[in-house]
């Protein structure tokens, strides 16, 4: 399988944590979404088999995405299970705190990212815009970390329906910009501002779009994704087109990210999206892992659906090869219904 840094050396994929159902990546459910536990009794002097010491663990936890620090500094998301709790906004950035309740769970590899001793005081949501109010010793980070808080911040609350927009504040104080580095904040901080930006090949700034792109890392033995916002022109194509080329470029040199996308990967026409979100790409063979038996790389798939599906516009991904829908996924299940994105990236479950 091919698994390779931009400078060519091969490394060997060990393992991809992304939940996989039916014809989705993921049916996995978080945040409001998140279904009742089931209980299980168990008679008196039986003791709990594995399957119901899991079933039990589940009805004590939730599930919740947290945005860490992986080994080379970028913002990545994973998917832990937290004790049940009433405040799920307020909780999950504790949990972002150094040295606090999440050092026993990090995966290898990866590390909060708020200072430690840095108290949640409050998180107040009003009309999708949630407020996150930290005690002073939220200040104490260094200058060159402060876009990347405020990402993992960001995108950690956002991962709920009722949350599209941040703000911060300190010991009950509005702030209008960051307090180390005076990063602006404004009316509020959105997803659509991007996660671990670089400008890409772009000179002028002013007339770039954002696309998000899904490439992959490896921290010992955990392969996983990384999502990596890129300055793409504004003129001149698409931006569903422009982030399936972006993808086929692959990641940057200098970020030690890797991708399964052969260079000679084409778009054989124009992406279209209909008025129910399905984006339908059509490829040439190069795409393929596995031609004669029209296989695509599931870590070819599943970049290609997380970049797309960030988006507003697309909600689905259909494939087509050479304008054939006969597509299979690496276990040969054919792919009769355009893909959706998961629940969940990056469950930690190496």
């Amino acid at each position: 399988m091919r698994k390779t840094l931009r400078t060519g050396a091969p490394l060997l994929l060990l393992s991809v944590s992304l939940l996989v159902s039916g014809c989705g990546l993921g049916g996995s459910k978080t945040g409001s979404e998140l279904d009742p536990p089931k209980v299980n009794y168990v008679k008196e002097g039986k003791s709990l088999d594995k399957k119901d010491k899991t079933a039990a663990k589940s009805a004590q936890t939730q599930r919740r995405q947290l945005f860490l620090f992986d080994s080379n500094g970028m913002v990545v998301p994973q998917v832990l299970a937290l004790p049940k709790n009433d405040e799920t906004a307020k909780q999950v950035l504790e949990y972002l705190v150094k040295d606090g309740p999440v050092s026993n769970m990090i995966p290898n590899g990866f590390q909060a990212v708020l200072p430690a001793d840095t108290e949640v005081l409050s998180v107040n949501i009003n009309k999708g815009t949630a407020t996150a109010n930290f005690s002073k010793e939220f200040t104490e980070y260094k200058p060159q970390d402060e876009l990347k808080i405020l990402q993992a911040i960001t995108f950690t609350l956002t991962q709920f329906d009722n949350i599209k927009k941040v703000k911060i504040q300190i010991d009950g104080k509005n702030q209008n910009s960051m307090p180390v580095n005076n990063t602006p904040i404004g009316e509020g901080v959105s997803r659509v501002d991007g996660i671990n930006i670089e400008n890409g090949n772009v000179a002028d700034i002013t007339n770039s779009n954002l696309v998000t792109l899904y490439f992959l890392a490896q921290t010992n033995d955990q392969t996983y994704y990384v999502p990596v916002t890129r300055r793409v022109a504004r003129e001149g194509t698409d931006k569903v087109t422009a982030t399936v080329e972006n993808l086929i470029v692959g990641p940057s040199a200098q970020s030690k990210l890797l991708t399964d996308f052969r260079t000679d990967v084409k778009l054989l026409s124009t992406p279209v999206v209909n008025k129910d979100g399905v984006a339908t790409l059509n490829f040439n063979s190069a795409l393929l892992d596995n031609k004669e038996e029209n296989r695509i790389a599931d870590e070819v798939l599943n970049s290609i659906v997380l970049s797309l599906t960030e988006l507003p516009e697309v909600k689905k991904v259909a494939i087509q090869v050479n304008g054939k829908s006969k597509i299979f996924n690496e276990k040969g299940k054919e792919l009769t219904a355009p893909v959706s994105r998961p629940k969940e990236v990056n469950t930690g479950e190496f």
